[in-house]
């Protein structure tokens, strides 16, 4: 059975998010963990994540998914900013599994200049660092068109990523 929604704001909350895909008779949605460009995120309300993971039974939605923000390199050259991204990272895989069905996808990253090996390798030792056993999230590499130093472009990109994942099992890819 196929499922249609949309992309929906978070903004009043995820409660508020799922009511409006009910009004709209999608039984799917996407959102952002955060603003698409910005580094923070609001702390998720409990009684609201309570509210809304019994409305996604309730409604039968099939899986949702949550969008990581644009500003997260993962194959970056500078540490700090692949700090950052482990931070990020880390954060809104938390903040998935508290949703029950919540996928999470993200766009590699750009290898700016260190080429695609290079690039690949950092990808994989990021994601092997912030995946666990037990994890409730399937994180999602989403495509990239293939414009200058991404990561991502090409299916044998993303096959040796996922090669190098320890938990692969919870780990796929979204055609952008």
């Amino acid at each position: 059975m196929p499922y249609f929604g949309c992309h929906l704001s978070p903004a009043g909350g995820y409660t508020a998010m799922i009511r409006t895909a009910c009004t709209l008779k999608a039984d799917t949605l996407q959102f952002f963990t955060r603003n698409p460009r910005g580094s923070r995120a609001k702390s998720p309300d409990p009684a609201d994540v309570s509210r809304a993971s019994w409305l996604l039974v309730q409604e039968r939605f099939g899986p949702i998914v949550a969008h990581g923000a644009y500003t997260m390199n993962l194959c970056t050259r500078e540490p700090e900013a692949r700090a950052f991204a482990a931070q990020v990272l880390t954060e809104d895989l938390n903040r998935a599994s508290l949703l029950p069905g919540c996928l999470y996808n993200f766009h590699p990253g750009s290898h700016v200049g260190q080429g695609a090996e290079k690039g690949i390798e950092l990808i994989s030792e990021l994601l092997n660092n912030v995946l666990f056993e037990g994890m409730k999230t399937t994180v999602l590499l989403e495509t990239m068109a293939g414009k200058g130093s991404e990561v991502g472009r090409t299916f044998s990109e993303l096959g040796e990523i996922l090669a190098q994942i320890k938990y692969s099992e919870k780990v796929g890819v979204c055609l952008d």
